[in-house]
């Protein structure tokens, strides 16, 4: 009998664990890293979070070449975000779930400082990310696919 409440303790605590783990997946919330939709290449560690049901995104990492500026600057950006530093730099603000879509918030780019309207959509069971930028209508702008870090 002790086998079994054992077998049946351990069997539980899979089920729980592997419920959590779906759970993570079924939101953005946590560590992506982005692919560059030019390049192909990775281009920065993502921190997403959740306040009161809205997402907020936060650079962590860059993957700089050594020739490049290891701690660049928002040059580009206005208004609180002028000069201040990439790493760090809460970019993405707004996003709202919205059936199985995330709307409604906006993107900076460092690269070019302007803010872009942005949505995004979990795929491939939450293990990437679809992000877009674009101005007025989502037919105009870039897309990006992330991959879940954790």
């Amino acid at each position: 009998m002790r086998i079994s409440v054992k077998a049946s303790l351990l069997a539980a605590a899979l089920a729980l664990s592997s419920a959590a783990a779906w759970a993570d997946d079924a939101s953005p919330v946590g560590l992506w890293k982005n692919i560059d939709d030019v390049s192909g290449k990775p281009k920065a560690l993502i921190r997403i979070t959740e306040s009161n049901g809205v997402l907020q995104g936060k650079l962590e990492k860059l993957f700089r070449t050594p020739e490049q500026e290891q701690n660049p600057k928002c040059g580009k950006c206005e208004g609180a975000n002028k000069d201040q530093p990439i790493l760090g730099l809460m970019f993405m603000w707004g996003l709202k779930k919205d059936g199985d879509e995330y709307n409604g918030g906006e993107i900076l780019d460092p690269d070019n400082g302007k803010v872009y309207r942005s949505k995004m959509q979990l795929v491939e069971g939450g293990k990437k990310l679809q992000v877009r930028g674009y101005f007025g209508v989502p037919m105009l702008g870039r897309s990006q696919t992330w991959i879940r870090q954790e």
